[in-house]
């Protein structure tokens, strides 16, 4: 315990890079013994729970000019990484883009720590809270790396994060989504919810996210469906066949049994030491299922849902 204490007390040196080339130079060089910060909320969780070391260097990336800040591009919504979780909740451009995504910052920790909290650092950790919601938002980022594409899907990236030959020089510089009027040219009504699942009410670790999202034609007709399920320690990623189950196909009360079923089969997350892997899966199958019935049976006193 004692040696721990005095691990904590132990200050890394910081560095503080005024480009992307330089603070991938930095890590080139420092290896293992530094890491990437910029608000470092996760990083001082970790290291005060004792679930990560206290590294010997930060590459402070918060002096990075052009990492910051919302705007449109192309036909896109552009977020740089360092952008807040608090800004991410509060812009009404994301929230048109992605209801998704600006639910998500919504319910990640407490205020005060979405004030210093970056999407960056919740995408880059690899299983943060807004990743189901970019998923289904078919988000790309914008990914400094020694050989990289300048935008890479997010399912692509996540299957590269999680793989054994991550480059851990890699630097995650911004996200875009689709603009909302992109999003409305395909017709129909447009949906996209996000919905977590904690060990208590607000300000509490997941242990199951889901995002879901899709077009309802006039016909009734599910089109262009994409479902995510992520949370706590699991990789989040796509319910290929559960959205190969909606697409196409009209609401029916069996359709609704499927979908549960196919979710419960296909999501299967680790257990850890709040709940099952079981009851991930489960919880994870009742809440997709419950928000499009909910979508598809709108009550007259519920308020519209984003479209």
């Amino acid at each position: 315990m004692l040696q721990w204490r005095e691990h904590l007390l132990r200050t890394p040196v910081l560095y503080q890079p005024r480009t992307l080339e330089e603070a991938r130079k930095l890590k080139r060089e420092l290896g293992a013994k530094a890491v990437y910060a910029a608000g470092g909320t996760l990083l001082r969780t970790l290291w005060e729970n004792g679930t990560a070391a206290l590294p010997e260097a930060l590459i402070d990336l918060r002096g990075v000019a052009g990492l910051s800040g919302i705007r449109h591009e192309d036909g896109h919504l552009y977020i740089g990484a360092l952008t807040e979780l608090s800004v991410c909740r509060s812009r009404g451009e994301i929230a048109m883009a992605s209801p998704a995504l600006r639910e998500a910052a919504r319910g990640i920790a407490a205020p005060s720590v979405r004030n210093l909290a970056t999407i960056g650092g919740n995408i880059t950790c690899g299983n943060g809270d807004v990743l189901p919601a970019l998923l289904v938002a078919e988000a790309e980022l914008a990914v400094s790396g020694p050989d990289s594409n300048p935008w890479v899907p997010m399912a692509a990236w996540l299957a590269d994060r999680w793989s054994s030959t991550y480059d851990p020089e890699t630097i995650v510089a911004g996200v875009r989504l689709p603009a909302a009027s992109a999003r409305n040219e395909l017709g129909g009504r447009r949906f996209e919810v996000y919905r977590k699942v904690g060990r208590r009410e607000a300000f509490t670790p997941s242990l199951v996210t889901a995002a879901l999202a899709g077009t309802i034609g006039e016909d009734g007709v599910l089109r262009s469906v994409r479902i995510a399920a992520g949370g706590g320690s699991s990789r989040p990623h796509r319910l290929e066949r559960a959205e190969a189950l909606l697409e196409g196909r009209r609401f029916s009360a069996e359709l609704m049994s499927s979908l549960s079923e196919a979710v419960h089969e296909e999501y299967a997350p680790s257990g850890d030491a709040f709940a099952t892997g079981a009851y991930k899966s489960k919880t994870a199958a009742n809440l997709i299922a419950a928000e499009l019935w909910r979508l598809l049976h709108p009550r007259e006193d519920s308020p519209e849902q984003p479209v």
